[in-house]
């Protein structure tokens, strides 16, 4: 079925799932490492708290011109991951800054349909989610 979100349209991102089926069960595994990764007190949901003891939003650009407070801006972040399923099951009522595995799963299963190379996922995945606890003094051509 190409309309997952049953909303009438086929849209770009439910194309190319339905072409390219389902995350391998490799990627599914590198999902799961950065899932376990950001769930600070293992009770399998994502929440605030787990995303301030990993992500630091005071320099978020919006938070340093006051925008945005800290906390909207890490809402802002779980919700990327809600929207996905949100939009996949149709069910809006679900976005309540908290992130299940399901949820985390879909975001980065439409991720990775638009990706062909498992090498490049996994890349992709260890330098957003830094599996091997690397330190970096600051990013390429920053100037910090």
């Amino acid at each position: 079925m190409f309309d997952t979100s049953r909303d009438g349209f086929i849209d770009y991102d439910e194309f190319l799932r339905a072409v390219r089926g389902p995350i391998s069960p490799a990627r599914q595994s590198l999902v799961k490492k950065a899932f376990v990764k950001l769930d600070k007190n293992n009770n399998g949901i994502i929440e605030l708290d787990d995303i301030r003891a990993k992500y630091n939003a005071k320099n978020h650009p919006d938070v340093k011109a006051g925008k945005k407070s800290v906390e909207q801006v890490l809402c802002e972040f779980l919700d990327t991951f809600e929207q996905h399923h949100a939009i996949k099951t149709n069910d809006f009522s679900l976005r309540d800054s908290s992130v299940t595995f399901e949820e985390f799963l879909e975001y980065y299963s439409n991720v990775s349909s638009s990706i062909d190379d498992d090498r490049y996922f996994e890349l992709m995945m260890n330098n957003a989610w830094n599996f091997e606890e690397k330190s970096y003094q600051k990013g390429w051509g920053g100037k910090f």
